[in-house]
Parts: C-alpha cells; structure tokens; sequence
C-alpha cells in the first residue's frame, strides 16, 4: 500500500507547477468540447457526450476519468454547452463544472471560426488515509483531515472548420492560476495553464473509404510538450478503426461504430511504453456521442468530428 501512495505522492505533490496535471484522451477528436469551448454549437444539433477513461489499469489508485458535455447552436452563430470533467486519482478526486458559450464567424464560402469561452468552478477533494499521512508528514496538523477546495476558473478557444471536412482548435481551458493547497505556505496543490492544439483532416479515399489523420498538442507552461498522431479510417458510413502514438508514452488502438447517424459508439486501448510499464501494461478508453436533431432541415448524414 505505501508503494501506491509514494507514487501517488509523487505524481500529486511533489512535483512542480510546471507539470503536465490536466487528464489526457486518446479519442480528444470525439471530446473537443470538453478541450475547447469554440467547439460548442458548431454541430446541427443537440450534442451529448460521454466518456470515462482507466489509466494506468492494475496499478492501485491510478487515476479515472470521466467527461459529460452537452451543447447546441442557439440561433445562426451562437452556441451554448456544458462540460464536466470528473478525474480521480487514489485519494485525490477533482471536478471541473464550466459553462460554454461560442460564437461562429463565416470566414469562407463554408469554413467558420468559432470563438469560445467558459467559465465555472474546479471541486478539489482529498481524503486523507493514515498511510498517506504517515508518508508525508505525521505531525502536519494540515493533512489530519480531509481536504475540500473550491476555485474558480475561466477558459477560451478557438476552433476553425469546415464541416465534415477539417478543423484547427486551439485552447486554454483554465487561463486562472489556482492553488487548490497551501500547507504553511508550501503551494503543494497548485496548477498552471495548459495550451491544447488539435487538427484533423477528411481524405476521401473512394465512395466507402475515408482517411481521417488526428493531431494533438498538450503543453502546461515551461513542462515538456505531450503529442498524439493518429490515423484512422472511417469504412461503409459504420466502423472506424484507427491507431496512434502519444510521445514517449503509449501505442493505441481504437475503434467506434455509427450505430445510427446520431449515435456513435467508441473504445481505445493505449499500450503503455513509458518508464510505468513495469508497474502497468495499459489504459482503456470508450465513448458515447448522441445527437438529438430539432427540425428535419437538419443533415443527418455522418459527422466526422
């Protein structure tokens, strides 16, 4: 057990701001609102979306993730939505709540930059266990009870499309410093900003083949640059299988399925290759997307983002 919580005291506390803290996704190409509040509205629908993640799986405490969006264009060029992002890590559990609001510019005969915001609050809580107060400190009085903190936060982004065919986003989801611990005046708990950048392209292969290659960019402030490629193909209108690379840290493979033209279905595995494989072998990843269409105006081909 004091093995887990050393790591998980490694990975929590001791290191620096300049970290890289903010959950990560294999599938970000089906989660963007989450990443990015421009996002929000640039569907013909009502949006929602679900997703959990297992990093890390079979080592004790490692962390979990689990997202919920929901968004809509309101009107010609403004959309609304709401992200959650629920991450555990052992005992620490944190809960990022923001609204979205985006607003859509034409900048071509059918490609459109949206621009974002959020805002909202980050839930942080601890429960401390005695092993984990014996590890750090056993006369702290600050970690003798459970730790709960309440921040508030802001984002932007910016996200230029053509539907069905390619997307640039740029995002910074917390632009707020937040120092969610401060034990005796050791900022222990502290966050930085981090940059994401994500683009994504739709080759048209033949009538039932589509090349879809994914890029991704996660950098928290003076700390290492996180990268993912991917490729995946879209078949038939049905089933997309795809693989990809995250810099010095996992394979993966995925796959997801259009069940109807408003529901899609998905799974990744990540096949760890960083320093953790001794400990840990993999992360799974599976998603939900549905769409609710209001009007029979409304495209019900595929979307591809």
């Amino acid at each position: 057990m004091k093995k887990v919580y050393i790591i998980l005291f490694i990975f929590l506390f001791a290191y620096k701001v300049d970290a890289q803290q903010d959950p990560q996704y294999t599938q970000y190409m089906y989660n963007m609102n989450v990443v990015n509040p421009a996002y929000a509205g640039t569907t013909e629908s009502l949006s929602i979306g679900m997703l959990y993640r297992a990093q890390w799986v079979s080592l004790e405490g490692a962390p979990t993730t689990m997202t919920f969006a929901v968004h809509s264009p309101v009107g010609e060029r403004v959309g609304l939505g709401l992200s959650v992002i629920a991450d555990e890590i052992g005992p620490v559990r944190e809960t990022n709540a923001f609204a979205d609001f985006s607003y859509r510019l034409p900048v071509g005969k059918s490609t459109q930059l949206a621009l974002g915001v959020k805002a909202g609050f980050t839930f942080h809580d601890i429960g401390i266990s005695e092993d984990l107060i014996t590890l750090i400190d056993q006369g702290d009085p600050f970690f003798a009870q459970n730790i709960n903190e309440t921040t508030p936060n802001v984002g932007a982004g910016a996200y230029l499309f053509k539907p069905n065919r390619y997307y640039l986003s740029v995002s910074i989801p917390n632009l707020l410093d937040a120092v969610h611990l401060d034990a005796n005046g050791s900022k222990i708990g502290s966050e930085t900003q981090h940059l994401f950048a994500a683009a994504g392209y739709v080759f048209d292969l033949s009538d039932n083949f589509k090349l879809k290659p994914h890029g991704f960019l996660k950098y928290a402030f003076d700390a290492p640059v996180s990268f993912d490629v991917n490729a995946n193909v879209f078949m038939y209108d049905l089933v997309e299988v795809g693989v990809g690379y995250r810099l010095e840290d996992s394979f993966s493979g995925m796959v997801n399925f259009l069940i109807t033209p408003n529901l899609r279905i998905g799974y990744a595995y990540d096949s760890i290759v960083s320093e953790l494989d001794f400990v840990t072998s993999a992360s799974h990843e599976v998603f939900i997307n549905f769409d609710i269409n209001f009007t029979k105006k409304v495209s019900r081909s595929p979307r591809y983002f």
